[in-house]
């Protein structure tokens, strides 16, 4: 453990051996000149040894003086870089957006990055979870929720309304809807019961196919894995176009025939009461630019 006088006895010494005067140290420390003169006697003491020699309206530094001088100079010199560094560097920001796991992995995942080139001071937490976060409460700053609304205490505002179709891997040579008598259909649970949920039941419906079994195929809980053994070529999927948009753009998926159902709206919400700052301002602009972007 460090033996040290008290730091305000060395500050003290330090401004008035550099000044050589008592009167010009208690200007700089915003302190009285008795101030400076109690201090540095105090500090001569706890160490044993004379600082300064004392004349008439002057003072000269002693041999002990002149060796701890530059020793502080420098160090507080030291301190001051270093200080004056840590307050220059950026304060980096938090912000927490929750979506569900399918729609982070499928559609933020791949754009984080572009968000954090432009804002690299903040830094982008991605709350992937089914359930609905309570904003109110600080759990998250943001969130995307996908339903029909509304959303009491929140402020919401629509994204997007989603569009779902067929989708399958172009390996397969699926072309016409009657290929689906002979495919194999792909399944995802839907967190939340609804009959306007997009099925194959409900698209057949509409598509005003009968003779195939809307219920048999392969069943995931998870819409992400669906997704994933769809590129795999596993089967034929009821998609949003949303999500599989980056696939489609690349090829891996294609949207072979119709009709499209309509899904529900992707809402950006936050808590009402919950203060907009202006990193979660910024985090909101580049997710309307992001879908404006789509859109186009």
């Amino acid at each position: 453990m460090r033996r040290l006088p008290p730091l305000i006895g060395l500050r003290t010494f330090e401004a008035a051996a550099r000044h050589l005067s008592f009167k010009r140290a208690a200007h700089e420390l915003h302190v009285t000149p008795t101030a400076v003169s109690h201090q540095v006697r105090q500090l001569e003491e706890a160490i044993g040894v004379s600082l300064f020699e004392r004349r008439t309206r002057q003072v000269l530094l002693t041999a002990a003086g002149q060796v701890l001088l530059p020793v502080l100079r420098d160090g507080f010199d030291s301190f001051a870089r270093v200080i004056d560094g840590l307050s220059r560097t950026p304060r980096r920001t938090v912000v927490t957006l929750s979506a569900t796991p399918a729609f982070a992995a499928k559609w933020l995942v791949p754009r984080i990055e572009a968000f954090r080139q432009t804002r690299p001071d903040i830094d982008l937490t991605l709350l992937a979870t089914l359930e609905a976060v309570d904003l109110g409460a600080g759990v998250a700053d943001l969130a995307l929720r996908y339903g029909p609304g509304p959303y009491p205490d929140l402020v919401a505002e629509t994204l997007t309304v989603d569009r779902f179709a067929p989708v399958a891997s172009p390996r397969l040579g699926i072309k016409k809807a009657r290929d689906l008598q002979s495919a194999t259909l792909l399944h995802f649970d839907w967190y939340r019961r609804d009959p306007r949920n997009p099925t194959w039941r409900r698209w057949m419906k509409i598509a005003g196919m009968d003779g195939i079994d809307a219920r048999a195929g392969l069943r995931f809980s998870d819409e992400t894995h669906a997704i994933q053994a769809t590129v795999a070529g596993a089967g034929i999927a009821l998609h949003s176009l949303l999500l599989v948009s980056d696939d489609l753009a690349q090829g891996t998926l294609e949207v072979p025939f119709g009709p499209e159902l309509e899904g529900f709206s992707l809402h950006l919400v936050r808590g009402r009461d919950r203060p907009l700052s202006e990193p979660i301002e910024a985090v909101q602009t580049w997710l309307r630019a992001q879908f404006t972007a789509a859109s186009q």
